[in-house]
C-alpha cells in the first residue's frame, strides 16, 4: 500500500472521529501520517494493528514532541511486517494537563517507551501502572526534554560551535543569541556578582562574575623586525665562540706572541728547547688527515725528464 491508501484506511477505520491523514518525508522514506484527537488514541492503534488490510504487528518506537504553548504531540511509528509499510499515528495533549491512554496492552513493548516518554516530558500515560524512572535517578527533578528546562550546562560553559543556534550563516561575526532553555545571565545562578562586573551576571538572583582581562604584549607591526640583543662595547673583552665552533688558527707568517705572553707549544710532535712536556699531536692528527672542509695536500707532482726518456 502507498502511503496515501495507508492514510484513508486508517481514516475510513476511525469514522466518524475527526482524524485527518497526510504524508510525511519523501520518496523511500515517505510515511502516512494520520492525527487522532487524544480521546482516539488508543482506539486509533487498535484500528490500525487489527485490520486485515494494514496488518500493523510491529510497534517502532513511541516519543513526544515539545510545542511550547500548543502542547505536546505524542508520535508513535508502527510497521507491517508482511505489507512493508509503515504509519505514523500523532496525538496532541495540552501542556497543563498532558494525559494520554496507555498502549502497553495493545502493544508490551511500548511499556519502555512511554516510561521514557513520561519521564523526559512529563507526560502521563494511563492505564500504564509503572511510570517509574528509567534513565534519570529517582532524586532527579524536571523533565530535561521540555524546552522551558534549563540547560546548566550552556549557562556555565558558551556552547563551543562556530554559530550558535538561530544565527545566519551569512553573519560575519557571533553574536550572543540564546536557544530556547537557556536564560539570561542574570535570570539564573546563585553566585552574586560584584558590581562593575562588565554587565555579566546582572540581575536578582547574581550569575557568574565576568573574568578580568588579560594584558597581553604588543605585536610587531607587519615588516617590523624585532631588535637584537646589545653587543658587547670596546674594553669588554673578545666574544666567546659559541659552543661547537673552531678558533680559527694562525696563518703563516704570522708574528710570534707579545712580551709576557707564554710561549705556544710547537706543533707537530716537536717540543721547545728544555721542554719537559710531551709532544703534542698536530690538529690534523698523527696519520696527517685533513681537517674537515680542508682539501689534502701531497708531495708535488714530479715531471718526467725528458732527456732521461730519450736515452733510454
Amino acid at each position: 500500500m502507498t502511503p496515501e491508501e495507508v492514510g484513508r484506511r486508517v481514516v475510513e477505520l476511525l469514522a466518524p472521529v475527526e482524524a485527518t491523514a497526510s504524508v510525511s518525508g519523501g520518496q523511500g522514506y515517505a510515511r502516512a501520517t494520520v492525527d487522532v484527537p487524544p480521546a482516539s488514541w488508543a482506539d486509533a492503534v487498535r484500528a490500525a494493528r487489527d485490520d486485515a488490510e494494514l496488518g500493523f504487528d510491529f510497534l517502532d518506537w513511541l516519543s513526544a514532541v515539545d510545542e511550547l504553548a500548543d502542547g505536546f504531540d505524542v508520535v508513535l511509528h508502527l510497521w507491517s511486517v508482511r505489507g512493508r509499510h509503515g504509519l505514523l499515528l500523532r496525538t496532541r495533549v495540552p501542556r497543563d494537563a498532558p494525559v494520554v491512554a496507555s498502549v502497553v496492552d495493545l502493544f508490551p513493548g511500548a511499556a519502555w517507551h512511554e516510561r521514557e516518554t513520561h519521564e523526559m516530558f512529563g507526560i502521563d500515560f494511563a492505564g500504564h501502572g509503572e511510570l517509574r524512572p528509567l534513565l534519570l535517578p529517582p532524586e532527579f527533578e524536571g523533565h530535561p526534554l521540555r524546552k522551558e528546562f534549563v540547560l546548566a550546562s550552556r549557562v556555565a560553559k558558551p556552547w563551543p560551535g562556530a554559530k550558535e543556534p538561530g544565527e545566519s550563516a551569512a553573519g560575519g561575526g557571533r553574536r550572543p543569541v540564546r536557544p530556547p532553555g537557556v536564560p539570561a545571565p542574570g535570570e539564573w545562578g546563585t553566585t552574586p556578582t560584584p558590581a562593575g562586573a562588565a554587565g555579566a551576571g546582572e540581575g536578582p538572583r547574581g550569575g557568574t562574575p565576568a573574568r578580568p582581562a588579560r594584558e597581553r604584549p604588543a605585536r610587531p607591526a607587519p615588516g617590523e623586525r624585532p631588535a637584537r640583543a646589545a653587543r658587547p662595547s670596546a674594553g669588554e673583552g673578545p666574544a666567546q665562540p659559541a659552543s661547537g665552533e673552531r678558533q680559527a688558527r694562525p696563518a703563516a707568517g704570522a708574528a710570534g706572541p707579545a712580551s709576557g705572553e707564554a710561549p705556544e707549544t710547537p706543533v707537530g710532535g716537536e717540543a721547545g728547547p728544555g721542554s719537559d712536556a710531551a709532544p703534542a699531536v698536530d690538529e690534523a692528527g698523527p696519520l696527517g688527515r685533513p681537517l674537515p672542509g680542508e682539501r689534502p695536500t701531497g708531495p708535488p707532482r714530479q715531471q718526467p725528464d725528458p732527456d732521461a726518456a730519450g736515452e733510454s
